[in-house]
């Protein structure tokens, strides 16, 4: 039998690859994002007794209809914005999921979708998989800001969309508030859309406030924006997000939506329609994972890595050019195999695998994890 690829070009991810390398040489794993620290016990016991109170049948399409009223309460707290939990919030099954279901909503064949580069690696496949064209714009370097004349010169009839993340994935780079009107700007009139990848909403740093689309009535009007619990509450796993869009889009979102996975894991949802209302728990992951990023450039200082600045996410980017002058992807492959120390090449976020020789290191680790990696990159 013979399948023609819809995506001839895509092989296993870097993740995979890396993490198994890195289980292969029992290396510390600094590439893959995810905690390796326990995530709320109260959280835990809340989902244990969803399940025995009997919550284990399926959920409203839509998402709990609880949950959904907390999320609202949140962002009417967050971003003093009125959101309609019956009409404009759908859970889904994680951040990523959310993203590609904004997409197969809007995108017809021969759109085009505006992507800024180092991009986390779903968006192009999601774009292609769809029939669009992914319109590849580079953020500058060293500091990974849009040049929005360049996005000015790149916008056309096709364009049916831009996707935006902040804080960003893999870099750290978060938006200002002098970029949020730059992109009312150039949408302003048109009929593009905006997906806006926020999933780290809650880890920036350094007293900077998150531009949520979700501020800006003008801009929401025309955007999905998508979110995850998991990166907010250390549990990955669940892969368990949102969608928050105007009632027009999240009608068909949902369309997409129902027949897909139709409905999320149940139990959690139940649980986090609780737990939300705790302000604290995302009130305090800035400072909590702002410790991290702090404790891992300290660490790092002994070693002869260049250390990036990183506003938020669990990411920050290190040059190694005091080092070697290896392409990204062998050094980093060297350097969990000789050196015990798992990391993702930039270039892989790359679609022609661009080479600044860049490395981004995970810094949502244990304080024993960070230091283990530490000690054995002082040797290199």
């Amino acid at each position: 039998m013979h399948i023609q690829s819809k995506l001839p070009n895509v092989g296993t991810t870097i993740f995979t690859t890396m993490s198994a390398l890195a289980a292969q040489h029992n290396a510390v794993n600094l590439g893959q994002g995810l905690p390796d620290y326990a995530m709320s016990k109260e959280l835990i016991a809340l989902v244990s007794k969803a399940m025995n109170d009997n919550y284990n049948q399926y959920a409203p399409m839509a998402g709990w209809m609880p949950l959904r009223e907390s999320i609202a309460e949140k962002v009417q707290f967050l971003y003093n914005t009125t959101i309609n939990p019956d009409t404009d919030i759908t859970i889904t099954p994680g951040g990523t999921y959310a993203i590609y279901s904004s997409l197969t909503t809007i995108l017809q064949p021969g759109d085009e979708v505006i992507v800024f580069e180092p991009a986390y690696d779903s968006y192009v496949p999601n774009i292609e998989v769809n029939g669009g064209k992914a319109i590849l714009l580079p953020l500058t370097i060293p500091d990974f800001r849009i040049d929005w004349q360049l996005v000015k010169q790149n916008i056309s009839p096709k364009t049916k969309a831009i996707i935006i993340n902040t804080p960003h994935n893999p870099t750290g780079a978060v938006l200002q508030e002098s970029d949020i009107q730059e992109l009312r700007k150039i949408v302003k009139g048109t009929n593009i859309f905006i997906i806006s990848d926020e999933v780290y909403e809650h880890l920036i740093f350094d007293g900077i406030a998150h531009q949520s689309i979700l501020r800006y009535p003008d801009l929401m009007e025309r955007s999905f924006v998508c979110f995850s619990f998991g990166k907010v509450y250390h549990c990955t796993g669940w892969k368990l997000g949102y969608t928050i869009a105007p009632a027009a889009l999240t009608k068909e979102f949902r369309k997409v939506h129902q027949f897909n996975c139709f409905s999320c894991f149940t139990p959690a949802q139940v649980a986090l329609a609780t737990f939300l209302k705790d302000k604290d728990s995302y009130l305090q992951l800035s400072p909590f994972l702002q410790e991290k990023r702090d404790y891992f450039i300290e660490l790092m200082k002994e070693t002869r890595f260049n250390l990036k600045s990183s506003s938020g996410s669990y990411f920050i980017t290190a040059s190694y050019e005091r080092i070697s002058d290896e392409g990204d992807a062998d050094f980093a492959i060297r350097l969990t195999k000789e050196f015990g120390v798992a990391t993702i090449p930039l270039s892989a976020f790359y679609q022609n695998s661009k080479d600044d020789k860049l490395l981004r290191f995970c810094f949502a680790k244990k304080n024993e994890t960070l230091e283990a990696a530490a000690e054995k990159l002082v040797n290199l």
